[in-house]
């Protein structure tokens, strides 16, 4: 061990009594500084921030300084490694080695230490820049910043290994600079090579080495990573040293290239098994664990036990979503599943092509007299696809059922005989791939009675099959709405109250803006069905009080006559926006933030409630108009006409009324749940994609649901915010950063190299 120091230190002293290493340092130095120093104004002190540690860097582009330096890394050890053996080897200074006492492992083992020295000023100066992160973000995630240090740092130990063995290659310096170069932007690229094809794809990835500290860069620190970079920088040493053994002695071509096939077995060998996924160990660095799915997902995949989980991708070859499932892109499909694998290794993940047409098309090729043959032959064309392998319309299906999703990318979920679909989402929505609330409610799905709503038709309501703007498709049963309840977990049924009996152990009756009388029939159903302590939700709308109240006597609940009207600069007066109330966040604990918010839901000409407690339920607010904007307007009036105003004469109420309640009572050792709400429209399909005011909508209503199920749907997925969501740095600090980094820094450096080289000349 004495040896290999004492070559280290030979090393290093080489190493930086040449203008290389200095030169590369501060060319580092500058590069950084392009990338760091102009977001440095967008830290002040005031900005709204979050997750600083992770963004660190360039603010406006939400660029992290670690991944930035990924993309160059590699051109600096080239010039490093140039010169380890090969001016060995050019000045002959190497048959001295084959002949002195000293090992030639001791001599590789101390060159590649002096790299790791060097490899850690690299280090050192990402360290300066972290600082600015450590000195001025309130609660900066340490653990996360040193994980992306010991990826770079392993990375940089990879690069000078192999630099070492191409600089054993050759006696010029330059041929062994460039072909490291070659090799390095090789092993960076190879990852995007072949990725079509199953073999080249797994072997071109196993071989990429940026794409793996690219995850450990985001927090994610794993033993498969580790290990890899551990023997690909072993593998490399070991092919140096055989290299120069065996130019010392007289070895066939055959035993040669056996130890070099030996070598090479042994490493992949280690880096395969280490990377089973049984095999691999995993450290989440950062301070909100956003590298892993939440305890609720984690308690699903417990829950599931032993029993393997089969994942179909359905992949429609003439579907613009074709290429988010392509074979090119299954690489990036396999690593979104890498959380949920990480808890239950045994999740399989299959992949199945076909062709089909999609919906509106048949119509077209019946008016064009196309074939279905000739429009699958044009769309395979213009896809530049090959649907030699697809499976036809009858042969998928033969396998599965995809009637209703529209001959788009679907997952199928498959555990012990129960199936369930997992889907995908078009634009507009921007994230296409199911979340981890939908997936977490599809695997559910698996192991649990999925909960059913069903929405009564009587009285000409609002229909849970329609995209009209009152209607509800976009809540309730919409496949391509990532909100919708079918895809939260949800069965959605409808049922008539006057022609049907009400099913047994649903979730919840909706009955949304009946517009006229339920006849005795359909009252008696539903007087029952409370009585017998079901779930209820009954939303009305201004006008239709009689037909409203009529159903509500039993709940001790009244829905006043007028209407509310809310004074607004931007928006109508019958645009009402009430703020949750305390009973929001009894009834969903994840509706405490925008309670402290006083966010606000949108209700579109709402009317007001009033309640008596009494058949034993209990009474809580959901949702309560403002006091200081908002009245109760009587009578008729036009909106369209002079600014409404206060009219006492006409019976106008001022005041802050209720717009919703919740009810609840112990009815058969259960808690029975009912919403009265004196708006329909709050959860249409119009005021849950309203753009032109920030409101909680699409949150209070699964809220609702989310209640109605006792908890079990949808799934709750939420995490605590960052913390690191502060700094400290003023506006008077930012000119000496800049000088500090752009001058001084680099400066000190220069002048260092310089008095070293000429002290190192002088002697």
């Amino acid at each position: 061990m004495k040896k290999i120091i004492q070559i280290a230190r030979l090393e290093l002293s080489l190493l930086f009594y040449s203008p290389i290493a200095w030169l590369l340092i501060i060319v580092l130095i500058t590069q950084l500084n392009l990338a760091f120093m102009p977001g440095i104004p967008g830290l002040v002190q005031g900005g709204t921030f979050g997750f600083l540690t992770t963004i660190y860097a360039n603010v406006p582009d939400k660029t992290n300084l670690l991944t930035q330096i990924l993309e160059y890394l590699y051109l600096y050890i080239p010039l490093i490694t140039m010169g380890i053996i090969s001016k060995e080897t050019s000045s002959g200074s190497i048959k001295l080695l084959y002949s002195s006492p000293v090992k030639l492992s001791q001599v590789i083992y101390g060159k590649f230490i002096s790299m790791l020295i060097y490899n850690l000023v690299i280090i050192g100066i990402l360290v300066l820049f972290m600082l600015i992160g450590a000195v001025f973000f309130v609660n900066f995630d340490y653990p996360h910043a040193l994980v992306g240090l010991l990826a770079i740092f392993l990375l940089l130990s990879a690069y000078a290994a192999i630099g070492i063995f191409v600089s054993s290659l050759t006696t010029y310096q330059a041929v062994a600079a460039i072909s490291t170069f070659v090799m390095l932007a090789f092993m960076n690229y190879i990852g995007t090579l072949g990725q079509d094809l199953d073999f080249i794809r797994d072997l071109t990835h196993s071989l990429s080495m940026p794409s793996r500290t690219e995850r450990m860069i985001a927090g994610l620190l794993n033993t498969r990573d580790v290990i890899y970079y551990v023997v690909i920088s072993g593998m490399f040493l070991a092919f140096t040293i055989t290299k120069l053994e065996l130019e010392r002695l007289s070895r066939s071509f055959l035993q040669q290239a056996s130890r070099y096939a030996l070598i090479l077995l042994v490493g992949l060998s280690i880096a395969y098994v280490s990377s089973r996924q049984p095999m691999i160990g995993y450290y989440d660095a950062t301070a909100t664990k956003t590298n892993t799915i939440t305890k609720v997902s984690q308690e699903i995949l417990k829950n599931m036990g032993e029993e393997p989980i089969e994942v179909t991708t359905y992949v429609n070859g003439l579907d613009d979503s074709y290429f988010r499932g392509a074979p090119i892109e299954r690489i990036s499909n396999i690593a979104r599943w890498e959380s949920y694998l990480r808890f239950k290794p045994n999740i399989k993940l299959k992949w199945v092509y076909y062709y089909d047409s999609v919906p509106g098309v048949t119509p077209q090729l019946i008016e064009q007299k196309v074939s279905f043959n000739k429009y699958v032959t044009i769309m395979a064309d213009l896809q530049q696809i090959d649907i030699t392998d697809f499976l036809s319309p009858q042969e998928l299906k033969a396998q599965v059922d995809l009637r209703g999703e529209s001959a788009r990318l679907v997952m199928q979920l498959k555990y012990k005989g129960k199936t369930t679909f997992l889907r995908t989402f078009p634009a507009p929505d921007n994230q296409f791939w199911p979340s981890e609330a939908e997936t977490g409610a599809a695997l559910k799905r698996l192991i649990v009675t999925a909960p059913k709503l069903v929405f009564a038709t009587d009285g000409y309501q609002r229909s849970m099959d329609k995209m009209g703007d009152r209607d509800y498709k976009v809540l309730a049963n919409s496949k391509y709405s990532r909100s919708s309840l079918v895809n939260q977990g949800f069965d959605v049924d409808s049922v008539s109250l006057e022609r049907n009996e009400i099913p047994k152990d649903i979730a919840a009756l909706i009955i949304a803006d009946p517009r006229v009388e339920f006849t005795a029939v359909a009252k008696t159903k539903l007087q029952k069905y409370i009585a017998d302590g079901g779930n209820l939700m009954i939303a009305g709308e201004p006008g239709k009080q009689n037909v409203v109240n009529s159903l509500l006597d039993s709940l001790g609940v009244q829905m006043l006559n007028g209407t509310i009207v809310q004074k607004s600069r931007d928006y109508s007066f019958d645009l009402v926006t009430p703020s949750l109330a305390a009973g929001a966040v009894a009834m969903d604990k994840s509706l405490q933030q925008f309670y402290m918010y006083k966010m606000v839901v949108s209700m579109p000409n709402a009317g007001a409630l009033s309640y008596v407690p009494q058949g034993g339920f209990s009474v809580h607010p959901l949702l309560m108009s403002d006091a200081q904007t908002s009245w109760i307007k009587k009578g008729k009036f036009v909106l369209d006409s002079a600014t409404l105003v206060v009219d006492h004469i006409k019976g106008d109420q001022e005041g802050s009324f209720p717009t919703a309640l919740m009810l609840t009572r112990n009815v058969k050792n259960k808690e029975q749940r009912i919403i009265v709400s004196a708006d329909a429209d709050f959860f249409s399909n119009t005021e849950l994609s309203r753009n032109n005011l920030q409101t909680l909508n699409v949150n209070f209503a699964m809220s609702i649901f989310r209640w109605f199920s006792y908890g079990e749907f949808p799934i709750d997925t939420s995490r605590p915010a960052s913390k690191d969501n502060m700094t400290t740095l003023i506006k008077d600090y930012v000119k000496p950063i800049q000088i500090l980094y752009y001058f001084i820094i680099p400066g000190v450096i220069f002048l260092v190299g310089l008095i070293l080289l000429i002290r190192r000349k002088r002697k």
